[in-house]
């Protein structure tokens, strides 16, 4: 079975969360989110545990773990997704753990896939990926070093760099569709893509074909 890890932190834009959370699950992925800990507040939100992340709007999801880089490898799971928000993207960005495990998915010798959206891609910066092109919110677009080949698109697949992981960047909630649609073709065909796409009942013209 294909699986897939989400991460989620206090300040997580929650469509870009549970839409692309969701929508995999109908693909048949296995998704596991992980909750990534402030430094400074490594109890979290609440006293449950893992402990509930506060999203951007307040929303309040209980994640399925804590995040523990020893079992979060890109030897258990074939995707790792980061959604935006930006309290959240700054925990990510900022965090050791989270940038190591990205630079484990992005030279893992399986080719892995590696998902960021809106404030997310920040993380791409931080983990030092190389040059490539990628996409974001357009108010983290001038954080993005000139090595970076920025797209101003819906959604930006990159295999830029031979036998490393594929990137997978989007810009935003509204684009959090698209985002998750390209993840599962890309994980289990158009087939897959379009069996799930069929009964989710989408507006006339609002959802094209790869790429979007």
């Amino acid at each position: 079975m294909v699986k897939a890890l989400i991460l989620i932190a206090d300040g997580t834009e929650e469509m870009e969360f549970t839409i692309t959370y969701d929508t995999l699950v109908r693909a048949g992925i296995e998704c596991t989110s992980a909750f990534v800990p402030r430094s400074l507040s490594p109890y979290g939100s609440s006293d449950t545990s893992p402990p509930l992340a506060v999203c951007s709007r307040q929303v309040k999801i209980l994640p399925d773990v804590t995040l523990d880089p020893l079992g979060a490898g890109p030897e258990k799971y074939d995707a790792l997704i980061i959604p935006g928000g930006m309290g959240g993207a700054v925990t990510m960005a900022g965090s050791t753990e989270v940038q190591n495990l990205v630079r484990s998915y992005y030279n893992h010798p399986e080719k892995r896939i590696i998902g960021m959206i809106c404030a997310g891609s920040k993380v791409a910066i931080t983990a030092k990926l190389p040059g490539q092109p990628i996409t974001s919110h357009p108010s983290v677009q001038s954080e993005f070093p000139d090595h970076f080949d920025y797209k101003e698109q819906n959604v930006v697949v990159s295999d830029a760099v031979p036998g490393k992981a594929t990137l997978v960047t989007s810009r935003g909630p509204g684009t959090a569709f698209p985002f998750a649609f390209t993840l599962i073709e890309l994980l289990c065909g158009k087939e897959k893509r379009d069996e799930v796409v069929g009964p989710m009942i989408f507006p006339s013209g609002t959802v094209t074909g790869y790429p979007f």
